[in-house]
């Protein structure tokens, strides 16, 4: 089980519930995920082919699912470590202070030359939802480094996506086992590779749609528990409704979801994610952590924008008392 080898290897950590190794982690968080300029327009609905619709503004925010969830994990207390691709255009070099600007490390956050920064076009609706198109751009590059591996070699765990090319997601997560790090997966979007990369995932992290896409059944709970005798833990997120947990076949616990008034949903998500994972390497036991990471997303929610909506640790705990 990787988390008990990671146990092992990284200080003799007390396994916390469900296998999870509880912390503090040793080491920061690596994360290999996408870069973005998010163009965000407001609107009241999306239009039907051939239809044209007038919005209520445009904003240009950073994100993108890796970018999102490292600023997640650093607002919570995390130390976290990125590896990424930009292109070598004022829209990269935006995207690197960004990240900079949160403590976050960017030495391995690669300019390219050939390839322009990944863009997402982002439609949120007057109800909080909303519908993304995404170039990749520099993203696209399946380039795996020995400075990428020299990073993992220090790190406690490692999150990914799936917003960069499944190959590289691989190669990364084979690495991650090499160096007995805690493997951290967020399969969005879901693609045709994504159930290969499943049993080298500790921890799988998704919501209920990508759930029954990635197992194949109607049903959410059946597919969080079919997909949890492949993973070591899988965390489902319901939306309002819940937070799910299985292990070993079945659901084990619940966490209710956290009311609040929804503004924009983008990058909701990758909030939760970041402050879960975030929580977990300060060595909080998982429920606990749950508890945080539904908090932090139902701040992230109540506010527009995707890396721009994440809160604060201090606003989280203040949320929370």
């Amino acid at each position: 089980m990787m988390a008990e080898k990671a146990k092992v290897e990284r200080g003799g950590m007390a396994s916390g519930p469900f296998g999870m190794p509880s912390g503090p982690w040793l080491g920061p968080v690596a994360v290999l995920g996408s870069v973005n300029l998010d163009m965000v327009s407001r609107q009241e609905r999306l239009p039907v082919p051939g239809e044209t619709i007038f919005g209520h503004e445009l904003q240009r925010v950073p994100g993108g699912k890796g970018l999102n969830q490292a600023v997640a994990a650093a607002r919570s207390g995390a130390g976290v470590a990125f590896l990424g691709r930009v292109g070598a255009d004022a829209e990269g070099t935006l995207l690197a202070g960004v990240l900079s600007s949160e403590g976050i490390d960017v030495d391995r956050l690669a300019r390219d030359a050939d390839r322009s920064t990944g863009v997402a076009l982002v439609s949120v609706l007057d109800d909080g939802e909303n519908a993304i198109v995404v170039m990749a751009g520099a993203n696209g590059s399946e380039d795996w480094t020995l400075d990428d591996e020299l990073v993992l070699a220090d790190a406690s765990a490692l999150v990914t996506q799936l917003e960069r090319p499944p190959t590289l997601v691989r190669r990364a997560l084979e690495s991650a086992r090499r160096h007995a790090l805690v493997t951290i997966l967020t399969p969005a979007p879901v693609t045709e590779e994504a159930a290969d990369l499943l049993p080298l995932v500790d921890l799988l992290l998704l919501n209920e749609h990508e759930a029954t896409s990635l197992a194949r059944v109607f049903d959410p709970i059946a597919a969080a528990s079919r997909l949890s005798e492949i993973c070591e833990l899988v965390v489902m997120t319901r939306g309002a409704t819940a937070t799910c947990v299985a292990r070993g076949g079945e659901v084990v616990m619940e966490v209710p979801s956290r009311p609040t008034v929804v503004v924009d949903t983008t990058g909701a998500g990758d909030c939760f994610a970041g402050t879960l994972i975030a929580r977990l390497a300060a060595g909080d036991a998982l429920p606990e952590a749950l508890r945080w990471a539904t908090t932090a997303a139902s701040l992230s929610v109540a506010r527009p924008g995707a890396s721009s909506s994440m809160p604060q640790w201090d606003e989280v705990r203040a949320a929370d008392a």
